[in-house]
């Protein structure tokens, strides 16, 4: 019988892989690349960034002592190869189901997960922390972060590398570069003097020589320039030099024993140091290498034929339903101007950057650059609208309050990902905004319950002259025809959709359906409040005078949610009624497909129905 994976099926730890010889090292990463292609077609994930991590995930693990020795994955998405490697290969097939492997480093997941990471930019920060815990304890360890190129534009990226460069401890950021090639001419100098950089002859010299020569100052001068010139031939004096690093690179992300090589001289030295290591996303399927962001978090699909259009028209989902409304609205309006984090094609703005480039903004990983630059560019007249995933905007939490709510800024936030996310788990959910966003003086915020109210609740926000979030969910709603034009619905203002007996439910957001089909069972009366703030209290106090009992519904976290500005409403006024509050508990809920997650919280119909009759039909 032939074993398809022969090295790789020997690999059950890194302890396994580290009594390879290097020669067995490139095979290795072979198989690895072919069994992490074949997964992932069968579960979907991400794929082109794991592809282009394969040799350095082997490289790391086979020079450095891990789990000892710490090792930071930055974001998280790209660590196929090093769950396969730790352990966890078995598992696979499991990856991003309920239940199963997550797509992001866990700590409670493998002792090889130094620090959960899934949102970016937190690797350098982390692994510091770790590397001076190492120091202050007594430990011999090295703790290594690995940051792409996308994750050095945050603003806490660069806050932890000024704070490591004077830090006396030993950490190796490494930053995998995939945005760029090595050219074929200089590729092998750079690897020499790569090699040559991390040497500790190089290192010593050169420390050795600055002490020497500082006590004559011209030529410490003379030699400064005389190293700086050399360094430059192959690469420009860096930033992460003035930071205080011991810069090397770049070199080739796919030369196993390059990488090796390197990383082992780097090893021997002391204090922060910095590889600069270029990949390229998809290595090694073409497909993927052809359209790296077409294969970035693909479904299902077969590796032979690739990703395939679905003959079938799909019905659109909030995400080009917002889309659709940002291209319509920058045509009537000059003012408006379209802002992303990063997340142009998640957020539905690839059409928008076709059709408007001049006001179309992506600013990096950046999301507190983000809001504030919108609040500049609402200071003068022009009408932003900040497209952000629900979870990334509490990285911009500060810069909302300061920046743009206390001077009352007309800014448009258009939150994907609101409530539960499924696959991407806990990181990713849009389970906070309700309660972050609506204890914000001057800030508003919509719940549109489906596809066509999102789009008319969108005119509404842009059209107020204060900030205005909207918050509406991954993937597809109820399936509701969109309609044209840019007709906006009252500002504020809910609407009762059935009238019934007893119990009324109020509703924010896409479980309107769900709750419709329940109150149809029940004899309910069902309102589509539509807005978390400002609440409409005329429509509640009247719906409230008229039943005996009420049920707040929400695809959002329940403490400080809507139904609590419900329960505030309702004691402001001095009246009392019997509330069910239905959302999402208080924990962090995990990976899985989005209906067998909303099924475990109790808000599909059957968990809806059976709570309302346990509370108030028992």
């Amino acid at each position: 019988m032939t074993i398809r994976y022969p090295l790789l099926q020997s690999i059950h730890s890194p302890e396994d892989l580290r009594r390879l010889g290097r020669s067995q090292l490139e095979p290795l990463a072979t198989e690895l690349r072919a069994f992490l292609l074949e997964s992932v077609a069968k579960t979907g994930g991400h794929l082109s960034s794991n592809l282009g991590t394969v040799e350095l995930t082997v490289a790391l693990h086979y020079v450095f002592n891990t789990p000892h020795d710490r090792l930071v994955w930055d974001v998280g998405h790209q660590t196929y190869p090093h769950k396969i490697l730790t352990g966890r290969r078995e598992r696979m097939a499991s990856l991003r189901q309920l239940g199963g492997l997550s797509g992001f480093p866990q700590r409670g997941e493998s002792q090889f997960d130094a620090f959960g990471t899934a949102h970016s930019s937190t690797s350098i920060s982390a692994a510091l922390g770790m590397a001076l815990a190492a120091r202050i304890k007594g430990e011999e360890r090295h703790a290594i972060a690995v940051i792409g190129d996308g994750a050095m534009t945050a603003g806490m990226a660069f806050e932890a590398l000024n704070n490591a460069g004077v830090a006396d401890c030993n950490l190796l950021v490494v930053l995998n570069d995939n945005d760029m090639s090595i050219s074929p001419p200089v590729g092998a100098l750079n690897r020499h003097l790569a090699k040559l950089l991390s040497g500790r002859f190089y290192a010593t010299a050169k420390n050795a020589g600055k002490t020497v020569l500082k006590g004559a100052p011209p030529l410490f001068e003379l030699a400064k320039r005389f190293e700086e010139s050399a360094k430059g031939m192959v690469k420009p004096i860096t930033l992460f030099e003035k930071f205080g690093f011991n810069y090397v690179g770049p070199i080739d992300g796919h030369d196993v024993e390059t990488l090796v090589s390197v990383l082992e001289n780097i090893k021997q030295l002391k204090g922060p140091q910095f590889l600069h290591v270029v990949t390229k996303k998809g290595q090694g399927y073409k497909l993927a290498e052809a359209d790296p962001v077409a294969y970035h978090g693909p479904g299902t699909f077969d590796p032979a034929v690739g990703l395939q259009q679905s003959g079938k028209l799909a019905k659109p989902t909030f995400t080009q339903v917002f889309g659709q409304w940002l291209c319509d609205q920058a045509a009537a309006d000059l003012r408006l101007v379209g802002i992303t984090p990063a997340m142009r094609e998640g957020s539905g703005m690839v059409e928008f950057e076709t059709l408007f480039p001049g006001r179309f903004f992506d600013v990096g990983i950046a999301e507190q650059h983000a809001v504030t630059f919108a609040a500049g560019l609402a200071c003068e007249g022009l009408k932003p609208v900040v497209a952000i995933y629900s979870t990334f905007l509490q990285r911009a939490y500060d810069q909302l309050i300061h920046d743009v709510a206390i001077q009352n800024l007309p800014v448009v936030f258009a939150l994907d990902r609101a409530g539960l996310v499924g696959a991407d788990g806990a990181t990713h959910a849009g389970a906070y905004d309700i309660p972050f966003l609506r204890c914000i003086p001057n800030l508003s915020l919509a719940c549109p319950a489906d596809e066509n109210e999102c789009r008319q609740l969108l005119c509404t926000a842009y059209a107020q002259n204060t900030p205005v979030a909207v918050r509406y969910p991954r993937g597809n709603g109820a399936g509701i025809a969109v309609q044209p034009g840019l007709q906006a619905l009252p500002f504020g203002k809910g609407e009762r959709r059935r009238s019934g007996q007893r119990v009324a439910l109020l509703v924010f957001g896409t479980l309107l359906y769900p709750a419709l089909d329940v109150a149809q069972k029940l004899d309910a009366t069902v309102v589509n409040m539509r807005w978390a703030k400002p609440l409409d209290t005329e429509l509640l106090l009247q719906v409230a005078a008229e039943h005996e009992a009420l049920v707040t519904l929400e695809e959002g976290a329940v403490m400080g949610g809507a139904g609590s500005a419900v329960l505030e409403a309702l004691a402001a006024a001095g009246l009392v009624r019997p509330v069910l509050q239905l959302g999402l508990s208080d924990e962090f809920i995990e990976h899985g497909d989005p209906v067998k997650l909303l099924a475990r919280q109790g808000l599909d119909a059957a968990g809806i129905e059976a709570a309302i009759r346990q509370r108030f039909f028992a």
